[in-house]
């Protein structure tokens, strides 16, 4: 929209939760976009003066800074307002940033009381909390017996183009004592994404080398979103990287790059 933008990042990379490849090409389509960076920052100080403009003073390696502006967008994450429900009345614990601890059902300290969404902390998405108000309907309405365990967590950051993830990420699939192989594909090597005029980003999955199972896939790409849903049913429904790798998918969709993505497993 024709605006100049600074992020100041408090963490040492963009997107400090993904690898640190696809961290280093989400930094690469920020500057290509224009976009100041500045990592490891800490704000110290606004303020506005008498024709609305903002200046924020903060610290990096490199010493004290200052920018100014028109606005300022503050992302620094959330506090839950539990302290006003009086949960203690209740026997209701809370942890000690005030979210509610609940169990794999959902259920409080008080077996006959359910929490659910972000006030229980974790993953804060919509979609979270549609699953945990599926769980919760299903026990208390169906007499059924579901849990958090084992779900699969999705995400997408819509920047342009979208980031999105599902799964573990390499590190996290190594911490939990996988052995893993890995695959990548560059967006330039994606047909819909030449066609498209959008080929920035990459694909990254991560499988287990025994089974062939999907256990995380990344995408930054056009429309990254979808082809991460696509990964993630595969991963639901078991489906292993050589049988995604050998499948027939339409051309010239993106997600027949899948084909592409998982003949460079390594």
């Amino acid at each position: 929209f024709g605006a100049k933008v600074t992020v100041l990042e408090a963490a040492p990379r963009l997107a400090m939760n993904e690898d640190a490849e696809i961290s280093a090409a989400v930094q690469k389509i920020f500057d290509e976009d224009g976009i100041t960076v500045h990592t490891g920052a800490t704000a110290t100080r606004t303020h506005k003066d008498a024709q609305g403009a903002i200046t924020v003073e903060f610290e990096t390696a490199q010493g004290n800074e200052r920018i100014t502006g028109s606005h300022l967008l503050v992302a620094v994450g959330r506090t839950p307002n539990t302290d006003m429900l009086n949960l203690a009345a209740a026997g209701v614990e809370t942890d000690e940033h005030g979210y509610v601890k609940v169990n794999e059902r959902l259920q409080t300290a008080q077996p006959h009381i359910f929490a659910l969404g972000d006030v229980k902390g974790g993953p804060q998405f919509t979609h979270v909390s549609y699953d945990d108000y599926r769980i919760v309907a299903g026990n208390l309405l169906e007499g059924a017996e579901r849990t958090t365990e084992g779900r699969i967590l999705p995400y997408t950051a819509f920047i342009d183009p979208q980031l999105a993830h599902v799964g573990l990420h390499e590190r996290e699939a190594r911490d939990a004592g996988y052995e893993i192989r890995t695959a990548k594909l560059p967006m330039s090597h994606v047909a819909r994404a030449v066609e498209m005029n959008e080929t920035r980003g990459l694909m990254k999955a991560t499988v287990d080398a025994t089974t062939e199972r999907i256990l995380g896939a990344t995408v930054l790409g056009v429309d990254g979103g979808e082809v991460m849903s696509v990964l993630q049913v595969a991963m639901i429904g078991g489906v292993t990287a050589s049988q995604l790798r050998d499948g027939m998918l339409a051309h010239p969709l993106l997600s027949e790059s899948l084909n592409n993505l998982f003949a460079k497993l390594s």
